[in-house]
């Protein structure tokens, strides 16, 4: 509310020495007696304490006096009336400050209180200053409460108790004192007056504290300063913020009813400061489960260490969420990678740790492993510099000995390495704006329950969300959009990595992938990824497609199930195990494919859309199943769908089991696999050994190991024409390479039989 500055000289009513009839004995009204016609009333010049002045015997048990010419009243200004008296003989009077409302018309308003607190002259010669508040809000002070309906008054005073008495009254003063009830129009107390200094060096807490005491449900103003709190501060009511605020880091300041980023942004100065804050006391607050950005972009010149920003936590379990707003990389030098190299140890039997770690205090936590026999997304989950040893969140495949590594640490927008544990936490409706200049989220490296939905990770230079430990673990990422930084780029010059996981049942629902290396990396089991599109490919003519999904655990318990999965493949590997080598252990089993589209273009009959790559010697497929999924290329067909990549060891076609194929559309697509293996085996010359051609048509181009039927199709005849009657024995697992089933005969036949057969086998 704005009131406008009035001259005190508006304000002030007509003197009594200008003339008894600008006065009324009674309510002020045009009508009304003047004091110029009443007995007992007189002007006095020359007194020694007022001067010119009124002289008035009282006659009546209230006797009133009135200015004749109104006062205008303006909504959200308050004036004080005020008289000063002194009695000169007789009955010691009461006196108080009166007026009589009136409306636009100049008409008296009835049921108004119109007089203020009363007091008693206590003795003659004594100078009495009585006063009394008028104005349209009931605030507290306020002695007569008119509403917006007065527009306004006559105002004077009353005499009240015995008659006899005889009293000088010197001009009356009007003034306005709205100043007085700015906090209570502002609905607010300011800092300042509970003794806040604003100095910058100054300790305000107490000052900030006695604000909040006192408002009561009025906002607490923080006016223009620079405000030091040296301890934590709570605020329970709500804030208005006009000036900035600096704490130690270990102190907190919890708004309770504005824990929200502007409001945090503005009282610390910068959005970086109020998001880091903010979050501070969002995980020091039990009133709130969120903080809301509300809409706003926050602009980093460097990594937002949230650790760091809450130094009272190293973990955290309650539910509590980030939402709605933006954070942004700015240009700036502070996103560039941290490189480290050091000679280290690896060895298999203590699979999770580099010892002997050289320069071991330089390697940051959070940082990619580079080096020989090391698998996809291994990073720095901890360092232990009094042991020289690193923690690693996966295994390495194939680097039992000592030799150099690489740790190299990209720069992420929010990143949470710093904790110990982060469970139940959320991320929702956010877009990480990294511009091609850092890398988007790092989780904590232990947690259970995370949730990021609905964000959007636009241009990440490296990474957009990376898991350095099992912070992963149960995590779940819906309707979330990963958009690369190298679209322009063909295939094989593309570097980024849209997310990973370590952890177990990962759910990855409902989101968008755009031109990646590869989408997704995962190195735990039990995930469920579904309705998802991602998408790799260029424009290059015969391009190369890297992998889009990959799976590193051999007995990964996934479901890969309504995807669009678009010019990349599925790449199933075991280059996260230390001892790569099958040893009585689950093999590669446990995945479902269902219901996928599978979509390529422009690429060579050597590609593949679902590429199983043994680390280790001794592997066998126990557990897979392929249904349901469209496989389509486009300008160009390719040879098949499913490949064993032999770079490091063989799969062990002749153990295979629980494999099922099944329903599968193939376009463009020359071998159509299928298991079982149903095949119309025609014999055109009479034979007692017929041979069935199957490997093309078997996945993996595996063994015939079973035989399931063979039913006649049609008569069987002799080499004369003659109809036969005779039944067959199937001996499967021919050929050099076991993929041919031999069909023998009781004496030499030709003609069709449906024969189905397995590349799996019963146990």
């Amino acid at each position: 509310m704005t009131i406008a500055y009035t001259d005190p000289d508006e304000l002030m009513p007509v003197a009594f020495a200008e003339g008894l009839s600008n006065w009324s004995s009674g309510d002020g009204l045009s009508g009304s007696q003047t004091l110029e016609a009443t007995g007992g009333v007189s002007l006095m010049s020359g007194d020694g304490d007022f001067g010119a002045c009124l002289e008035i015997v009282k006659t009546a048990s209230t006797q009133r006096v009135r200015c004749m010419i109104p006062t205008e009243m303006v909504a959200g200004r308050y004036l004080r009336v005020r008289i000063r008296i002194k009695a000169i003989s007789g009955t010691l009077p009461g006196v108080r400050a009166a007026g009589t409302p009136i409306d636009g018309t100049g008409a008296a308003i009835n049921g108004l209180t119109s007089i203020g607190p009363s007091k008693t002259i206590s003795g003659y010669g004594e100078i009495k200053e009585v006063s009394g508040i008028v104005g349209t809000g009931a605030r507290d002070g306020v002695d007569m409460v008119w509403g917006v309906a007065a527009e306004g008054g006559h105002f004077g005073f009353d005499l009240t108790g015995g008659n006899g008495g005889v009293v000088r009254i010197a001009d009356l003063i009007i003034e306005d004192v709205t100043a007085l009830f700015l906090p209570q129009l502002m609905g607010a107390v300011d800092v300042r007056d509970f003794g806040a200094v604003g100095d910058g060096s100054t300790d305000d807490s107490a000052a900030f504290v006695a604000a909040d005491n006192a408002a009561k449900g009025r906002a607490v103003y923080v006016s223009p300063g620079e405000y030091f709190l040296g301890e934590s501060v709570t605020i329970d009511n709500p804030v208005r913020v006009a000036g900035t605020v600096q704490m130690p880091a270990d102190a907190v300041l919890i708004l309770q009813r504005d824990l929200d980023l502007p409001t945090y942004a503005d009282i610390f100065g910068s959005e970086s400061d109020g998001l880091a804050r903010a979050f501070q006391a969002l995980l020091n607050s039990g009133t709130h489960d969120s903080l809301d950005l509300c809409g706003r972009s926050v602009q980093l010149s460097e990594p937002l260490d949230m650790s760091a920003a809450v130094p009272n936590r190293d973990s955290y379990a309650t539910r509590r969420v980030i939402k709605n707003g933006q954070v942004e990389a700015a240009n700036s030098s502070n996103w560039e990678d941290t490189v480290v190299t050091s000679i280290a140890t690896f060895d298999p039997a203590n699979p999770y740790f580099l010892e002997s770690v050289a320069n071991v205090a330089n390697i940051p936590v959070g940082a990619l492993v580079e080096g020989v026999g090391v698998g996809r997304e291994v990073y720095v989950r901890d360092v232990d510099v009094a042991s020289n040893t690193v923690r690693l969140n996966c295994p390495l495949y194939d680097a039992e000995g000592t030799q150099n590594f690489t740790f190299r640490r990209y720069k992420y927008l929010l990143d949470f390495s710093g904790f110990g544990n982060l469970a139940k936490f959320a991320l929702s409706d956010i877009e990480f704006r990294c511009n091609g200049r850092s890398s988007g989220l790092m989780i904590a490296p232990a947690g259970i329950g995370l949730h990021i939905r609905d964000c959007v990770f636009t241009r990440p230079k490296n990474r957009a969300l990376t898991s350095p430990g099992e912070g992963c673990q149960g995590m779940m990422v819906d309707r979330c959009q990963f958009l690369s930084d190298e679209s322009p780029l063909t295939v094989p010059e593309r570097i980024s990595i849209a997310m990973n996981a370590t952890g177990n049942d990962v759910k990855i629902r409902d989101n968008r992938f755009v031109h990646f290396k590869h989408s997704i990396v995962l190195a735990g089991a039990g995930n469920m990824i579904s309705g998802n599109h991602w998408f790799q490919g260029d424009s290059a003519s015969n391009g190369i497609r890297s992998a889009g999904l990959i799976l590193s655990k051999t007995n990964c318990k996934t479901t890969i199930t309504g995807n669009y999965i678009d010019n990349n493949y599925i790449l199933w590997a075991n280059e996260h195990d230390q001892a790569p080598e099958q040893s009585d252990e689950f093999s590669f089993g446990g995945l479902t494919i269902n219901g996928n589209i599978f979509t390529v273009n422009d690429v060579s009959e050597a590609f593949r859309f679902f590429i199983l790559r043994p680390h280790g010697t001794g592997h066998f497929l126990n557990g897979l199943t392929m249904g349901n999924n469209v496989f389509r290329a486009l300008n160009g067909n390719i040879d098949r769908v499913e490949e064993i990549d032999t770079t490091y060891a063989e799969l062990l076609l002749d153990r295979s089991y629980n494999v099922m194929v099944q329903g599968n559309v193939f376009n463009a697509v020359t071998n159509q696999i299928r298991n079982p293996l149903v095949l119309k085996v025609d014999q055109n010359t009479a034979a007692s050994v017929w041979t069935a051609e199957c490997g093309e048509y078997l996945p993996f181009k595996g063994r015939a190991r079973s035989v399931e039927s063979v039913i006649p199709e049609g008569p069987l005849k002799s080499s004369g024409g003659t109809v036969t009657w005779a039944a067959c024995y199937a001996e499967p697992e021919q050929g050099s390479n076991g993929d041919r089933v031999k069909l023998y005969w009781p004496n030499a036949l030709k003609g069709r039989v449906t024969l189905t057969t397995r590349v799996d086998a019963p146990l």
